[in-house]
C-alpha cells in the first residue's frame, strides 16, 4: 500500500486524516510542523506528501521548496491543504511545486477520493 506523510499542525485535524487513511490501509507517517515534515522526507520515500499551508517552523511552501529544489525528491506527489483558498493562493502553491490543492474545510470522503485519484493516476 502507498506510503503517505501527513504534515498538519492542527492535532485534531491531523488525527482525523491519519485515522481515515489508516482505515483505508495506507501506511501513514505524521508531522506536526514543517521541520518535522522535512526530517521525515529526508529519511523516507513517500508516494504522497499532504502538507498544510500554514505550519510552525516551515510553511508548506517552504517544505515544497526543500523537497523540490534541495533534496532530490522531485518525483514525489505533493498535495497542499489550506484554508487560504483564493485563486492567487492556489496559483502560488501550484507554482511552488505542489501537484494538487485542496481547500479546507473538506470531508473525509472528499479527502479519500482526492488521494485515491492522485495515487491511481
Amino acid at each position: 500500500m502507498a506510503k503517505i506523510l501527513i504534515a498538519e499542525d492542527e492535532e485534531v485535524l491531523r488525527m482525523l486524516m491519519v485515522d481515515t487513511l489508516e482505515d483505508e490501509g495506507y501506511d501513514i507517517d505524521e508531522a506536526a510542523d514543517g521541520q518535522e515534515a522535512i526530517e521525515h522526507i529526508l529519511g523516507t520515500d513517500y508516494d504522497l506528501i499532504v502538507l498544510d499551508y500554514m505550519m510552525p517552523a516551515y510553511s508548506g511552501l517552504e517544505v515544497i521548496d526543500q523537497v523540490r529544489n534541495h533534496h532530490g525528491k522531485s518525483d514525489v506527489k505533493i498535495m497542499m491543504v489550506s484554508a487560504k483558498n483564493q485563486q492567487a493562493d492556489k496559483d502560488l502553491v501550484l507554482a511552488a511545486g505542489a501537484d494538487y490543492f485542496m481547500s479546507k474545510p473538506y470531508s473525509p470522503v472528499e479527502l479519500m477520493e482526492k488521494i485515491g485519484d492522485i495515487l491511481n493516476g
